[in-house]
C-alpha cells in the first residue's frame, strides 16, 4: 500500500482565533501538498473542533483545505479518516469528494508489510464510563437524525459549545500513573501489531514495547506534529522545521 504513510490527529480547526486558524490551515495545506502520489494520509480524528455534516449543508471556512484534499486524492493519495470525539458525524462528503475511507471505530491497516492498529483514543480509559454512554448517544443514528432537524446555525453553535466542554474534559483527564492508553497499546502489540497509533490525549509520545511501538501524535494546538512511515522507520516530525522530534 502506497509509498509513504502520513499521520495527523487533533488539528481542531475552528478552535482558535482567525489568524491562528489561517496559519494552521496554511501549514496543513503545505503538508498535504508535499505528500507524494500513491501514499497514504491517515487522519486519526478531531480534524475539526466540531463537525456535524448536514445533508445539504457543509460548514464554511475550509474550502482551501478541501481543495488540497481533492488534489491529493487526484494524485492517488489514499485518505483514511477515523472519526474522533469532536467530528462525530460524517455522512458522504469525504467519501464522495475525496474517496476517503471513513471509520467510525478503531481499525487495522497493513502498511508496507507492517500491522498498524489505529484509534483516536477516546473511550479507552477504564474510568471513562460516563463518556462511553455519551458516545453511544452521539453516534446513535436516530439521535443524529433528530439533531439534523435543527437549523445549521443553531446546530453548529450547540456543537461548538459542547466541543469546548469536551476538550476541557480531555485536557483535565487523569490518565493514571501508568498511562492507560499505553497499557492498551501494549496489549495490542502483544496481539501482534507492529505499531499502535493514537491521538486524543494531546500528549505527544513514542514508546517502544517489545518488538512494537506506541505513538501518540499529540495536538496541533501546540505544534503541527505529524507522523510518517517510510516502510522502515516511523518518525514524528514538526512541519515548520521538518525535523525529527523522536
Amino acid at each position: 500500500m502506497g509509498n509513504k504513510a502520513y499521520f495527523i490527529s487533533d488539528i481542531h480547526f475552528g478552535l482558535e482565533s482567525k489568524e491562528k486558524e489561517t496559519e494552521k490551515e496554511n501549514t496543513l495545506i503545505d503538508l498535504i501538498n508535499s505528500i507524494e502520489p500513491d501514499s497514504e494520509l491517515i487522519v486519526l480524528g478531531d480534524l475539526f473542533d466540531y463537525w456535524f455534516e448536514y445533508k445539504y449543508v457543509i460548514q464554511k471556512g475550509y474550502y482551501r483545505l478541501f481543495t488540497a484534499l481533492k488534489n491529493a486524492s487526484a494524485q492517488n493519495v489514499k485518505i483514511h479518516y477515523l472519526i474522533g470525539n469532536h467530528d462525530f458525524l460524517h455522512r458522504v462528503f469525504f467519501r464522495t469528494e475525496f474517496s476517503a475511507e471513513i471509520y467510525e471505530d478503531n481499525t487495522e491497516l497493513e502498511i508496507n508489510g507492517k500491522k498498524f492498529y489505529l484509534a483516536h483514543g477516546d473511550g479507552l480509559l477504564p474510568n471513562d464510563k460516563g463518556y462511553l454512554i455519551l458516545k453511544k448517544i452521539f453516534r446513535n443514528k436516530f439521535f443524529q437524525k433528530l439533531y439534523s432537524l435543527l437549523h445549521p446555525d443553531l446546530g453548529i453553535a450547540i456543537a461548538k459549545r459542547t466541543s469546548r466542554k469536551s476538550r476541557d474534559y480531555t485536557q483535565q483527564k487523569d490518565y493514571g500513573e501508568q498511562n492507560a492508553l499505553l497499557k492498551f497499546a501494549e496489549k495490542k502489540i502483544d496481539e501482534g501489531f507492529d505499531y499502535v497509533i493514537m491521538g486524543h490525549s494531546h500528549k505527544k509520545e513514542i514508546y517502544k514495547y517489545k518488538d512494537g511501538f506506541y505513538v501518540n501524535l499529540g495536538s496541533w494546538i501546540e505544534k503541527p506534529y505529524y507522523g510518517v512511515f517510510d516502510g522502515n522507520e516511523f518518525q514524528v516530525l514538526t512541519w515548520e522545521r521538518n525535523e525529527k522530534e523522536f
